[in-house]
């Protein structure tokens, strides 16, 4: 059977998700910790990213390389940019782009030289099952979290958006700066700081993969206000819930 890799950004989404596996093993690469085994049955490998493209594309070589996956679903936190995304809302993305990819004239802006593409899609299907496993536990986020924490952080009846994810190697915390991107990328739905990365190597690989993102605020001026406690109590939960769903539905062999 054909294993997946989920990939964490942050130490607090594998903390989540690593009392789910089963007959754990490891194994190192390039200083990063792979732990392998099965959840819900399914091989599956999870491992730490680090934050920003080049650990991201990193980290997706080695898993293409040297671990040999068949697929890789990257989860993670993200700023909202577009119109009613909100904190406690959940992406999952279509495709993506570096919003920082700029080598003009000598190409298009937010083009990656020598591809001939911005825009890099994800796997429908495997988007689609991830799409369909946020919203079953979405539908159910009171009980899977607790209505308090919820309310903590003004949560309401979260919801799942699917359109463009943009990556770039800066965390955007502030009002000028997220409206810059809005202008220039009116349908992006999100920002964050590997997707897009590991989108070109898996391109490059031929390998399916998916993105799924947590927005934890709107990438503006309060986007540093209790982002760790929002990770630990909200995004990580989410991950942990959505991932055990889908692993549990999945069709691939």
């Amino acid at each position: 059977m054909s294993r997946t890799a989920i990939v964490s950004a942050m130490h607090e989404e594998l903390r989540a998700l690593l009392p789910l596996l089963e007959r754990p093993q490891q194994a190192e690469f390039a200083g990063r910790r792979f732990h392998l085994g099965q959840m819900m049955g399914r091989p599956v490998v999870l491992v730490l990213s680090g934050i920003g493209k080049v650990a991201a594309a990193t980290t997706a070589a080695l898993l293409l390389h040297e671990v040999e996956v068949e697929r890789i679903v990257f989860t993670g936190a993200a700023g909202g940019l577009g119109a009613g995304v909100r904190v406690g809302d959940v992406v999952v993305a279509r495709e993506l782009l570096q919003h920082d990819m700029d080598a003009s004239p000598l190409f298009p802006r937010f083009e990656v030289p020598l591809t001939g593409r911005a825009r890099f899609p994800s796997d429908p299907a495997l988007s689609d099952a991830l799409a369909a496993a946020t919203l079953h536990c979405l539908n159910d986020a009171r009980t899977r979290i607790g209505e308090a924490h919820l309310a903590d952080f003004g949560i309401d009846s979260p919801l799942l958006h699917e359109g463009l994810v943009i990556s770039g190697d800066r965390f955007v915390a502030t009002a000028p700066e997220s409206e810059q991107l809005r202008k220039l990328l009116p349908d992006a739905l999100a920002v964050e700081m590997e997707g897009a990365a590991l989108a070109q190597v898996c391109a490059d690989f031929g390998a399916p993969f998916a993105v799924l993102r947590t927005i934890s605020d709107r990438a503006d001026d309060s986007a540093h206000v209790d982002f760790s406690r929002f990770i630990v109590e909200v995004a990580s939960v989410y991950t942990r819930e959505i991932v055990a769903s889908w692993l549990e539905g999945a069709s691939f062999a």
